[in-house]
């Protein structure tokens, strides 16, 4: 018996078909009481109403979250943010040079506010708009260029109509803001310059490279617009930041197209450096405009906007992008010209920085003419007794006698700037 299960155990061992332990299932009665605790579990979850809104607020609280989340990163994206920004810094400096000796703050921020909405506007249209007959609002230029292809619209995260809804509704409202804090010339300007930017400046780049030039005049507004929110009239002083931004905005925008040329080909883009194969007309028309900078802040100190420490500082970032654009124009590069770029960038807020910082306040208090000592004269200039009697004078008076000092009959004709002699009330 012993050798016959000695035998048994060797035989299943040697046949690897048949398992040599067995593992029993579980038996019925723990699978019941599983199935039934998950049952109850189940029923409870199921009758009880609270826990149901709960889970479902608190699904909805993060679905709305979610969606709040990525409309902001859309509408932040259509509206270019950070370029946004920078031409509400130029906006916010033209205010302040156009404020004289006190800024108003709350004037400023609601300028600043009116300048981002209209800002934001023209820079979602220009995403939209297209300069194509059969299709007018259009995305497929954006998604051939690799620098623009993973924005909102061309990556289908936010539709057109949203889009245009979202820009119609941050132009109007910019507008708006702008005439009832502001005034109607600086309302005036930021929607003619919206109107600039979305519907000529953004079709003319598929047709003319004439557009860097429109361009630059739609980035030379904004401090207009500031300054004209500030003072209510533009001036002849109104426009040196203009200038100043108008002639940066050549060298500028030409190195980046200089660098960007293939991607610019690829969107259609009728851009001026995609004509000129060699690059020196791009470099001359870089270096011209780098010029042009020098004379602004002699300019500044001249027209009584800034101090004289403006003028060296203003010429010496002249002299240095001006030396980045002869660089490039000597060895046309990709190097030279994004050290080019990065001048450009550097250039614009040192400049705006130094007018703040060396401005002259110009309060028309400062130049009033100081009053006479004695209420019923006038004196001024005069030629023939340097004493002009005012309608004042012309009051009759008690008149009373007083003596002649010498001292004062000796200081009239020469010496008009000394307090007018006693005697002529008598």
């Amino acid at each position: 018996m012993w050798r016959r299960n000695a035998l048994t155990l060797s035989s299943k061992l040697a046949s690897p078909s048949q398992p040599l332990f067995t593992i029993t299932p579980k038996s019925h009665h723990h699978d019941l009481l599983a199935r039934s605790t998950f049952t109850s579990t189940e029923s409870i979850s199921a009758s009880d109403p609270v826990n149901r809104a709960t889970s479902a607020s608190v699904f909805g609280m993060s679905s709305l979250a979610g969606l709040a989340n990525h409309y902001s990163q859309c509408y932040w994206e259509l509206s270019k943010a950070r370029l946004s920004m920078l031409v509400v810094a130029t906006s916010g400096t033209g205010y302040i040079l156009g404020s004289g000796s006190s800024v108003d703050c709350l004037g400023l921020c609601c300028t600043c506010a009116g300048t981002m909405m209209v800002a934001a506007s023209a820079s979602s249209l220009n995403q939209e708009i297209r300069a194509d007959k059969q299709n007018v609002f259009e995305v497929k230029n954006d998604a051939l260029m690799n620098r623009t292809r993973h924005r909102p619209l061309p990556s289908g995260r936010i539709t057109t109509p949203h889009a245009i809804a979202w820009a119609s509704s941050m132009g109007v409202a910019g507008t708006a803001l702008l005439a009832c804090k502001a005034n109607m010339l600086a309302a005036g300007l930021g929607a003619s310059n919206l109107v600039l930017y979305a519907f000529i400046y953004t079709p003319l780049k598929q047709i003319h490279p004439v557009n860097t030039w429109v361009g630059a005049i739609v980035g030379a507004i904004p401090p207009l617009l500031g300054w004209a929110a500030a003072s209510g009239q533009v001036s002849l002083k109104a426009m040196l930041l203009p200038a100043a931004l108008y002639f940066w905005q050549l060298p500028h925008f030409m190195a980046l197209a200089y660098l960007c040329r293939q991607d610019y080909a690829d969107g259609g883009f009728k851009m001026f450096s995609l004509a000129d194969a060699t690059g020196r007309r791009t470099a001359l028309v870089s270096l011209r405009n780098c010029l042009y900078l020098l004379p602004l802040g002699y300019l500044a100190y001249d027209w009584g906007i800034t101090s004289g420490w403006f003028c060296a500082e203003s010429t010496i970032l002249a002299l240095a992008i001006s030396s980045t654009a002869t660089s490039f124009l000597l060895n046309r590069t990709t190097k030279n010209a994004r050290r080019m770029f990065h001048a450009s960038l550097l250039y614009l807020p040192v400049f705006m920085g130094g007018l703040l910082v060396h401005r002259i306040s110009s309060d028309a208090e400062q130049y009033l003419p100081l009053e006479s000592p004695n209420p019923l004269f006038d004196i001024s200039s005069s030629s023939e007794s340097g004493i002009v009697l005012t309608e004042e004078a012309a009051i009759p008076r008690k008149k009373t006698k007083q003596a002649r000092p010498q001292i004062a009959y000796a200081s009239v004709a020469p010496f008009p700037f000394l307090p007018a002699p006693s005697y002529i009330s008598s």
